[in-house]
């Protein structure tokens, strides 16, 4: 049974309604930031049958709960009294918010990584919305498009960023969780989240599909992977050919690249073993065979 701390509740139902009058749908969270109430169908006979989101009328769909309305707003806070945060939807109006999450844990610094990329792509990162986390991350709150959907991703992007998109959500400032509070950056609570640059979307949607796809030299896209991997520092270089790696066998030029790919491990200080061993990896990972 959950603890309930009605203080830590009642805090996290008054930011979630304040977040709503600015048009932000919300769900109430509990301290693993996960959605506060668990799924109506976690007993249903047949878990592999057709997904339900919230047509079955009864609460515990996750960001699928998501609502502005403040009378639906407490009846989710009441169905879950243990709740100490919340989350905020990402893909719909009027925001079709997008969330850039810069993460601490993978041993790389993706605040970094989040500059090259915009130094390697010619965008600039707007003043945005920023919300700084309990581990030391942060999030870069950004909108989209109303006609473009940005999938959820995981290290897509450049190590340490992920992206929340349509069907994911953002922990609220003000949550409380088993390692602390969200809190809006100073100076930034004023901002409205800011247009997305467009050469940063393109790289957030995945790549068109083709019924006859012809595999592309490797060119400038190529060059860029292999400068990303010369640019690690010590602690980060193999996530950086893994990532790198990755991307190369998604875009069909692994096989042209795994040479120029080891070669600038190499340059970085790993062993031409660890190299192949990554690489080899990532082209498992990328359902393709090294």
């Amino acid at each position: 049974m959950a603890t309930i701390d009605r203080q830590a509740t009642t805090l996290a139902l008054a930011h979630a309604l304040s977040a709503a009058e600015r048009g932000l749908a919300v769900i109430p969270l509990s301290r693993t930031k996960l959605p506060a109430l668990r799924s109506p169908h976690r007993t249903d006979p047949d878990p592999a049958g057709p997904r339900c989101h919230g047509e079955c009328g009864r609460l515990g769909h996750g960001v699928y709960d998501a609502s502005t309305d403040p009378v639906r707003i407490r009846e989710l806070f009441a169905a879950a009294p243990w709740a100490t945060g919340y989350g905020i939807a990402c893909g719909l109006p009027p925001y079709h918010l997008i969330g850039v999450d810069l993460d601490t844990k993978s041993g790389t610094d993706s605040s970094v990584a989040l500059r090259e990329l915009a130094l390697r792509h010619l965008f600039t990162i707007p003043e945005t919305v920023v919300i700084r986390t309990p581990s030391g991350g942060r999030h870069l709150w950004l909108t989209g498009p109303p006609d473009v959907v940005v999938p959820n991703s995981a290290g897509r992007l450049a190590p340490g960023i992920d992206i929340r998109g349509a069907g994911g959500y953002l922990v609220g400032p003000g949550s409380r969780t088993d390692h602390g509070v969200y809190a809006t950056a100073p100076g930034t609570a004023h901002l409205p989240p800011a247009a997305c640059p467009s050469t940063l979307l393109r790289l957030l949607l995945p790549p068109p599909r083709s019924s006859h796809p012809a595999p592309p030299a490797p060119g400038d896209h190529g060059r860029g992977l292999v400068h990303f991997v010369l640019a690690a520092h010590e602690g980060q270089r193999n996530t950086r050919l893994f990532w790198a790696a990755c991307r190369a066998y998604e875009n069909g030029i692994g096989p042209a690249l795994a040479d120029p790919l080891t070669e600038a491990a190499l340059n970085t200080g790993l062993t031409e073993r660890e190299a192949r061993a990554t690489i080899a990896s990532a082209a498992r990972m990328t359902g393709h065979r090294p």
